[in-house]
């Protein structure tokens, strides 16, 4: 997002003083970001917080306010994305039926911009069939529509009309902005570790943060994929817009993996899964007894391998990754032929810069045909899109 340019339009509604947290996102983001707001919105929230969030100068009244004669029409259309948060049903029906009174209104009459638009109001409100009939005719119009969330609200009553929290519309905007490659694709995505029992309160696992795994899931979304994401336990949410599958043990990965990966066009598998298991889980607690104590260890299922060894029957794109500590290309470059891999993301987690915990990556992405690719120091998300990129000039046939 970043160099891209926002403009925020906050209406009249208790939920303003959340849009305060999403302008804040978007200009950590480096995004270029503006906020408008009608008349009855400052009655919630002061201009002068969003002028000192955003760092530009608020625009409230047409008339009234200095350098602000051809502000309406020049607003909306030297922008990438307008988002209305919140979105009351009053400012909803002057959009849908091209009221423009005001300098929201009139902005987004005239804007070529994209829009957004998030309802925010009381649940009866917004079940009543006019305010439908209006967010009807919005979408028709090709603009964004995004569906409130359900909850306690303001009024004191629960149901839908709450404003969907920051992050979410945060990357609902993403999303708005970002170059829809890879629409009509399928991707399956694994992250996070697996954990095999010792018993009810032990467990085995590595550590695998899902960072890596998640940063492709939002990343294939925000791109226009339809994503299933398949993890292991992590203190991640799960990204916006992506069908999520959460496991434990190998064999449950194993299973959700297989379950999911029907007509799938690329299979990325980042997450880490513990290549042992003990033999038995025992029913109850192991009290503490001799010095030592022994564990017997059987492997778990090769996922990869048998992904690897199955794809004549489902076809994709099959990428996976190699945490290694020594000998980073040439271990990776033998699971890439062993397993039978299109591509495989090898990094070196013993890195204090492209480790599990870290929020930065570098990789080397080794292709079929043997080509080595290495990545600068990114963050994960950057990472995420490259590897997309070259996943694709894979499934279009540009590398093998």
């Amino acid at each position: 997002m970043k160099g891209k340019k926002v403009i925020v339009g906050v209406s009249g509604g208790i939920a303003a003083y959340k849009v305060a947290e999403l302008v804040r996102l978007l200009v950590k983001a480096d995004v270029h970001t503006r906020v408008a707001m009608t008349s009855n919105a400052t009655r919630f929230v002061g201009p002068l917080t969003f002028e000192a969030l955003s760092g530009n100068r608020v625009i409230w009244d047409m008339f009234d306010q200095e350098g602000t004669s051809m502000d309406h029409i020049t607003w909306g259309q030297e922008t990438d994305l307008i988002i209305i948060a919140p979105a009351t049903a009053n400012l909803i029906a002057k959009l849908a039926h091209g009221i423009g009174d005001d300098f929201v209104s009139t902005m987004v009459l005239a804007a070529t911009a994209r829009i957004l638009v998030c309802p925010s109001m009381n649940s009866q409100m917004f079940i009543n069939p006019s305010v439908q009939d209006n967010l009807r005719l919005l979408r028709e119009r090709a603009i964004t529509v995004m569906e409130p969330g359900e909850g306690p609200l303001a009024c004191h009553t629960e149901g839908p009309g709450r404003l969907p929290e920051p992050e979410e519309i945060m990357e609902l905007a993403r999303i708005l902005m970002t170059p829809q490659d890879l629409s009509g694709l399928k991707v399956l995505v694994t992250a996070g570790p697996t954990v095999e029992p010792i018993d009810p309160v032990r467990y085995i696992t590595n550590r695998s943060t899902g960072k890596m795994g998640y940063a492709i899931a939002r990343a294939a979304s925000q791109r226009g994929a339809s994503v299933v994401l398949v993890s292991g336990p992590t203190s991640l949410k799960p990204p916006f817009g992506v069908a999520f599958c959460g496991v434990k043990t190998a064999e449950e990965m194993r299973e959700a993996v297989f379950e999911n990966r029907s007509e799938c066009d690329m299979v990325i598998k980042a997450a880490a899964v513990s290549d042992y298991r003990p033999r038995q889980s025992a029913q109850q607690k192991i009290k503490k007894g001799g010095d030592t104590v022994s564990l017997e260890m059987v492997k778990t299922p090769d996922i990869l391998a048998e992904l690897g060894a199955t794809k004549k029957e489902s076809p994709c794109i099959l990428v996976g990754f190699a945490a290694e500590t020594e000998d980073l290309l040439a271990n990776a470059e033998e699971k890439l032929r062993s397993k039978g891999l299109d591509m495989i993301v090898a990094n070196d987690v013993s890195m204090d810069d492209a480790g599990f915990e870290a929020d930065t990556n570098r990789v080397k992405m080794i292709y079929g045909d043997g080509q080595v690719e290495d990545s600068p120091l990114m963050t994960k998300d950057e990472v995420a899109h490259l590897i997309l990129d070259r996943v694709k000039v894979v499934l279009e046939g540009g590398a093998s």
